[in-house]
């Protein structure tokens, strides 16, 4: 903070109520007041108000959230979509560098300020530089999902009394809003239906405006008919050609010859695209391996001293999704909510094939163990149920692989000893049964006998 910095800036004449009455675009030196971590822009929000009158900082700050707050609630009105993803964050030891905790990264009504601005950046730039050039923009769209991509979350919802409605991004955005209220017993199920609804989506695209007709721009997740990407050119291709689309736009540089070119727009695009996909999938290899390291109770290597990690946990879990075909192995995957990671549950202890008592229930969704003398239900597992699970790294001599073994409901997680330990516990009430009976109606009647004398 408190330092000169050259920026492309685009400044907005905007009433109390959010209302944009003019914008204008600048190449500009800013002067940063200060360098804020999420938390402490958090910290300046929930500041009474009656603290703030000599903080410029906080007055600044809170003055954003206000207006913040307003462009949200309109982006929604118009069908924008709140949805998730589990993001998770390592804290790092500080000589080894070897992961010593992980979890679920947290968000702050400051992540939604800084995002609001810009989404709204991005949105007005996108229609600036399409006035200028309609042909040769690069732009973001997100297709529509086609409802064969959502039909196993829409079954799955329903085993839950939930409705998901896809007809549009505002139905899809308000049925995920009132399946939030009809879960409310248990807030992580909101948050889990989004996660699952992000992955029936189609992935966004670059594309060059001149492919496409001006329907196919459409930003289905964020309701907006035109959209880019320009606020981070330090971590972003596509912001830089924008940058550079932008300037031409304004007149302050002239336009790069390859940018003039719809077939090399094509060619960037589609480059773009591929370079985020491998982005995206580096970035989940990491995760994966820095959670094995984390789990694995050290760095993961052969003399492994295990004393750098998190080692063997156990935690609640939610199902995600239950293996029901015929004659396959039983498991169901599921999401650890304290870490953000997701597993494969394997049920070892019962054979797939061959036990009569595991019943298979596609329609429900469900797994579950009965009775083999009586035939009734003695436990099950279904989709968004939440189970206990132990998580741990199972070592060989090349390789390490995360586990999650089920706890709970222990009749699934280990049948056999379970029903054993159930009919110990019988036989042991019903040996001593009598007994106990015996002596309390001894003690009564020498208590009647006491009474009478």
């Amino acid at each position: 903070g408190n330092v000169d910095r050259f920026a492309f800036s685009v400044l907005w004449e905007v009433t109390p109520e959010a209302h944009i009455v003019d914008v204008e675009f600048h190449k500009s030196i800013i002067h940063s007041i200060a360098a804020l971590t999420y938390q402490q822009a958090q910290s300046l929000i929930d500041k009474p108000d009656k603290d703030c009158k000599d903080d410029i900082q906080a007055g600044a700050v809170k003055r954003l959230a206000s207006l913040s707050r307003k462009f949200r609630a309109r982006r929604i009105d118009a069908g924008a979509l709140t949805l998730a993803s589990p993001e998770v964050k390592f804290v790092l030891d500080s000589e080894s560098l070897n992961p010593t905790d992980v979890q679920a990264y947290t968000l702050y009504e400051a992540n939604a300020l800084v995002e609001e601005f810009m989404l709204l950046a991005n949105v007005t730039v996108s229609k600036k530089i399409l006035r200028h050039y309609p042909t040769l923009s690069v732009l973001r769209r997100h297709p529509a999902p086609n409802r064969s991509m959502f039909d196993g979350l829409i079954q799955k919802a329903k085993t839950r009394g939930v409705s998901i409605r896809i007809d549009d991004s505002k139905k899809l955005a308000d049925s995920l809003d009132d399946a939030g209220k009809a879960l409310k017993d248990d807030p992580y199920l909101d948050q889990l239906l989004r996660i699952l609804s992000t992955r029936c989506m189609s992935p966004a695209q670059y594309f060059c405006s001149g492919e496409y007709q001006a329907k196919d721009w459409h930003h289905y997740g964020l309701a907006a008919p035109v959209y880019t990407h320009f606020t981070s050119p330090i971590r972003r291709y596509a912001d830089v050609c924008v940058h550079r689309l932008l300037a031409a736009a304004i007149g302050v540089a002239p336009l790069p010859v390859f940018l003039s070119s719809k077939s090399h727009l094509h060619d960037l695009a589609a480059n773009m695209n591929r370079r985020h996909r491998a982005a995206q999938l580096a970035g989940r290899a990491s995760v994966q391996l820095h959670t094995l390291i984390f789990f694995a109770g050290g760095d993961g290597s052969e003399d492994d001293s295990g004393d750098g990690g998190g080692g063997t946990k156990e935690e609640d879990a939610y199902v995600l999704d239950v293996e029901t075909s015929p004659n396959s192995e039983p498991s169901f995957s599921v999401m650890v909510p304290r870490y953000g990671i997701e597993g494969r549950v394997r049920l070892t202890k019962i054979n797939g094939k061959d036990d009569e008592c595991l019943v298979r229930d596609p329609e429900n969704h469900r797994l579950g163990y009965k009775d083999p003398k009586t035939g009734k239900l003695l436990a099950s597992v279904a989709v968004f149920d939440k189970v206990r699970v132990r998580i741990w790294v199972r070592k060989s001599r090349d390789r390490r692989e995360l586990v999650v073994d089920l706890l709970e409901p222990q009749l699934l997680a280990n049948p056999a000893a379970a029903l054993k330990s159930k009919q110990s516990v019988k036989k042991e009430k019903k040996a001593a049964g009598p007994t106990s009976g015996g002596s309390a109606s001894k003690k009564k009647k020498k208590k009647k006998q006491k009474t009478r004398q």
